[in-house]
């Protein structure tokens, strides 16, 4: 079992920050802004919450390719409400046991935590930068999701879960490397051409 609760306090602690000025600003994920960014981590908590319980149906069975859901009005108080079930929900030993279905996708359990951690760290990081914020989770979520992205990487058929992998200097920091890993470019920001 792993410990969800450092990542989405990480991500938690930078929702003060973004203001509603903000929230239609561009983010790493291209077809993204910064309230789609928020919209699609309040339903990611609430379908791998929903997973982590076995608890199955619309919340679990929704593709995300569908389409976003819209940012809800409460979304100051409800996402970090939402993020903090999610971590409650992967604590209890079951959630890692048996199979669950995330996304539409039946999976075992300890695979179904092992991407909810990846995407509540990446988009934290996609938050982080287009807000213009520090961004610096726990090296042992680093760490796991460093090893749940790295087996794909040398496959130039394999795409990460946002794209393809992106170079990175290996001596680079662990965060950076996982964020290649994922698709994104680790020097991103807003305005900034590719």
């Amino acid at each position: 079992m792993i410990d969800l609760g450092p990542a989405t306090l990480g991500v938690t602690r930078l929702l003060d920050a973004v203001g509603d000025d903000r929230l239609d600003g561009p983010t790493p994920c291209p077809d993204y802004t910064v309230r789609d960014i928020l919209a699609h981590l309040e339903g990611l908590a609430v379908a791998f919450r929903d997973a982590a319980g076995k608890d199955l149906g619309p919340t679990t069975d929704t593709d995300p390719g569908t389409g976003l859901p819209p940012l809800t009005e409460d979304w100051r108080t409800a996402l970090p409400r939402r993020l903090d079930e999610l971590a409650a929900a992967w604590r209890a030993p079951e959630a890692w046991e048996g199979t669950t279905r995330a996304g539409g996708v039946t999976l075992p359990g300890e695979v179904a935590g092992l991407v909810a951690l990846n995407e509540v760290l990446i988009h934290g990081w996609d938050l982080a930068r287009a807000t213009g914020q520090g961004y610096a989770p726990d090296e042992a979520s680093l760490e796991i999701s460093y090893a749940f992205l790295a087996p794909g990487a040398d496959d130039p058929a394999e795409r990460g879960p946002f794209g393809p992998p992106m170079p990175v200097a290996d001596g680079a920091p662990l965060l950076d490397r996982v964020i290649g890993l994922s698709g994104r470019r680790p020097d991103w920001r807003p305005g900034v051409a590719a």
